[in-house]
């Protein structure tokens, strides 16, 4: 599938898969002042049976030293969206770190027309930078 040779990584939990590609930004890196960047594309899709909606995320961004850093907001990129059965929602967003390489994991809570919310799993990707970025 074409999908899956894009995305570097796959997550499937309570019938939502998430997939991320990760791509290093070499033009707004920075290494002689500490400073690395990646872009990360997200596609989130919906296999259930009923809409949902993306309420919150919460990730968990670990640096090449081992020094983690939690971020936990409303939506993605401010944005919550309702994805239908069978849908799916595109977005990009980055993050920087002081070191070359370092990964995250995370998880996004959804809430069903119920009222009931669940999580759905990010799966855990690396960030590092290329031999010629350090």
């Amino acid at each position: 599938m074409i999908l899956d040779s894009f995305f570097a990584e796959s997550a499937n939990s309570n019938a939502i898969t998430v997939r991320v590609a990760p791509n290093f930004l070499h033009d707004q890196s920075e290494p002689s002042k500490g400073r690395w960047f990646w872009s990360y594309h997200i596609r989130i899709e919906n296999h259930g049976d009923e809409p949902v909606q993306l309420l919150t995320r919460h990730w968990r961004i670990t640096d090449g030293r081992g020094m983690v850093n939690h971020v936990d907001g409303d939506g993605v990129v401010g944005e919550q969206p309702v994805l239908q059965p069978g849908g799916a929602h595109d977005y990009v967003s980055g993050c920087p770190l002081p070191t070359s390489s370092g990964f995250m994991e995370g998880k996004f809570r959804f809430i069903r027309a119920d009222g009931n919310t669940f999580l759905a799993d990010i799966p855990r990707f690396e960030l590092v930078a290329p031999a010629t970025a350090q």
